[in-house]
């Protein structure tokens, strides 16, 4: 009995990731305290080159140190104390599910929600959680009452889940799906804003628009594109699956209506756990994608009734939240982009080797593409992991064709010098 009492105390029922027994607390608040404490005097920006200090943030992760992962733009890994987290909550729910699940665990998604808004900078009223940026997004495309002749602006290099389930509207409703295509990387805010704007027809309802293009890593301008759209009495959904918890801003400061991210990418909270957000005064019209008794109501929790969920994975999720406010947004904004910078200026400069992503901070900060002249994606991205063991991925998508590298904090400098060296050695070995 009382190592069950202690058990039950350590994994924080109520409170959770929030309370001052959390794995954070217990694991790393006074070692990132102590790191943070050391550069309090520099700007972010500043922080970015401190090797010292990353060191520490490096060592809260598990990954494997046999394979460099620079895929992190797909799925990242969640530091020790966020898998901790979810393993402590799973047993528990397997002592006595009904009851340690529904009426115990449950108790922790409102203090979870708040959180999320805090680090959102929105209404927690506004916020539902789910599985991934697909469910988020999928849930406000279905539910919006559109009728046949409405016309909905995309674009050809949006993710083809949002597209595949726009297309599906299309066919099934009779609703007008327009997709419009960049050239990437551009550099000119008003060049993609003026791209969509042309588009607009008297049928317009919806802009659809993603905040990182994950191909290439392309920041697009939300704000600027919502602004223009609401001028003109259009809606706008944002896919923001990989700016947050790696870009610093706010939801209010997009300015769009709708919006859904995947935690478990930058804010390396567990796999398939997501996010939702709607503006309060907007929810009421939204139809759930999963059926709910009240699905006219006002109340954001609507989205949320998807039966028997996964309550470690949403506890978890606080976790990877204490350890995200540890850093600071902005210092891990600076760190990352300085990250996909140290390597993209090296490789940049080798014959045959083309970088596919601006490099300048408003238009990039993780993912970048790389290219070596007369290899297909496929071919480099086999070539640096079969000889290096460097994971990347190779992506071949409309207009674009090219390997996708994508750092995290984690990422050591030795990593991205081998990732540097390695594309060096391809790409004078390729004949041409």
């Amino acid at each position: 009995m009382p190592n069950r009492r202690k058990f039950l105390k350590e994994v924080g029922l109520l409170a959770g990731a929030f309370s001052s027994t959390s794995l954070f607390s217990q694991a790393h608040a006074e070692d990132i305290a102590q790191a943070n404490q050391k550069v309090a005097d520099l700007l972010p920006i500043e922080v970015a080159t401190d090797e010292d200090y990353w060191s520490v943030i490096q060592q809260a992760y598990t990954v494997n140190p046999n394979i460099i992962n620079l895929n992190n733009g797909g799925v990242s890994p969640s530091p020790r104390i966020v898998q901790e987290a979810v393993e402590r909550y799973n047993k528990l729910s397997n002592e006595g599910p009904s009851y340690y699940m529904w009426r115990i665990l449950d108790q922790g998604r409102e203090p979870l929600r708040q959180k999320l808004a805090d680090l959102a900078g929105c209404n927690a009223e506004e916020v539902a959680i789910n599985r991934n940026a697909t469910e988020a997004l999928n849930t406000v495309i279905f539910g919006l009452e559109l009728k046949a002749g409405d016309e909905v602006i995309g674009t050809k290099q949006d993710y083809p889940n949002m597209i595949s389930a726009w297309r599906q509207r299309e066919q099934r409703e009779g609703i007008k799906y327009i997709q419009i295509s960049f050239n990437f990387p551009i550099e000119n805010d008003e060049e993609i804003v003026n791209a969509f704007e042309k588009a607009i027809t008297p049928k317009t309802k919806i802009i659809h628009v993603t905040h990182i293009i994950n191909w290439l890593g392309q920041i697009m301008p939300v704000k600027k594109i919502s602004q223009m759209a609401h001028k003109h009495g259009i809606e706008v959904i944002c896919d923001s699956a990989h700016s947050f918890g790696l870009l610093d801003f706010t939801l209010p400061e997009l300015e769009c209506d709708y919006w859904g991210t995947s935690l478990h990418k930058f804010l390396s909270a567990p796999i398939g756990s997501g996010m939702l957000w709607i503006k309060k005064e907007k929810i009421e019209k939204i139809w759930p994608l999963v059926c709910n008794d009240k699905p006219r109501s006002g109340d954001i929790r609507k989205f949320e009734t998807i039966g028997t969920r996964s309550f470690p994975i949403e506890q978890g999720i606080g976790e990877a939240i204490n350890f995200q406010n540890a850093i600071g947004n902005k210092r891990k904004e600076e760190r990352v982009r300085y990250l996909k910078n140290y390597w993209a200026e090296k490789v940049q400069q080798i014959p045959k080797v083309k970088i596919h992503t601006s490099l300048k901070p408003q238009y990039s900060c993780s993912i970048c593409g790389v290219s070596i002249g007369g290899m297909t994606p496929g071919e480099l991205d086999s070539s640096l992991f079969t000889n290096y063991k460097i994971h990347t991925v190779g992506i071949v998508w409309e207009n674009i064709s090219c390997v996708r590298v994508t750092p995290h904090v984690y990422t050591r400098i030795q990593d991205l010098d081998k990732l540097v060296r390695s594309i060096e050695e391809i790409a004078k070995k390729k004949k041409g």
